[in-house]
């Protein structure tokens, strides 16, 4: 069978009936519609967001009970030197889009933080739009590496 416009149909039990209250008992919503006897919400002209509370209560309540603090601020994504002695070959630069395109990080957009204890082999790299930790900063620095 081949697909076309005609032959399209939605996954099964994804598209319900509409619910049609008011409409008599044989509708199987007959007698009160689905609002029950009695009470405000039975009646007609009454919204949900009438009946919520004012005031600072609800917002409270609303607020997660988690103990701590959650910071907005992105975390840095962290890069080995070890990573890039193997992934970079000499004078080439290292920034957010060669670190994409070699696999090493997923965004630009998040900080990126070059850490390690280990020399770094490849000579006369340029480093571009990335941050060091101290001791990796002082191995890149000894190895001839550049950081603008």
């Amino acid at each position: 069978m081949t697909l076309a416009m005609n032959t399209i149909k939605p996954a099964k039990g994804s598209v319900r009936k509409k619910k049609r209250v008011g409409r008599g008992n044989a509708s199987g919503h007959g007698t009160y519609s689905t609002r029950g006897l009695k009470g405000q919400r039975s009646r007609s002209g009454v919204s949900y967001f009438k009946l919520k509370r004012l005031g600072m209560k609800p917002m409270l309540l609303n607020i997660p009970k988690k103990r701590g603090f959650n910071s907005g601020k992105p975390k840095n994504q962290v890069i080995d030197i070890n990573k890039i002695n193997s992934y970079y070959k000499e004078g080439e630069e290292v920034n957010p889009k060669t670190l994409i395109k070699s696999g090493l990080i997923k965004s630009a957009l998040i900080p990126i933080k070059i850490l390690g204890n280990t020399h770094l082999k490849v000579k006369g790299l340029k480093f571009k739009d990335v941050k060091f930790s101290q001791t990796a900063k002082e191995l890149a620095e000894k190895s001839g590496a550049k950081i603008l």
